[in-house]
């Protein structure tokens, strides 16, 4: 169960990368401050994820 968990992290990893592409997209293009702050969300709730995956990994460890 701890290594689906760890093969989680580089899938979170991508979302990250890719809600970082379209922030910069949406930036250069001038986009509505939605968009921005929907990028923005993005890649907070993909550092929470990875945050929350790593800590159940090692609960479950123990």
């Amino acid at each position: 169960m701890i290594s689906l968990m760890r093969s989680a992290i580089p899938i979170i990893i991508a979302g990250i990368v890719l809600w970082t592409i379209a922030l910069v997209v949406a930036i250069i293009v001038n986009a509505v401050a939605k968009i921005v702050l929907t990028c923005l969300l993005g890649i907070a709730l993909g550092l929470i994820g990875i945050r929350y995956t790593k800590r159940r990994a090692k609960r479950e460890a123990k």
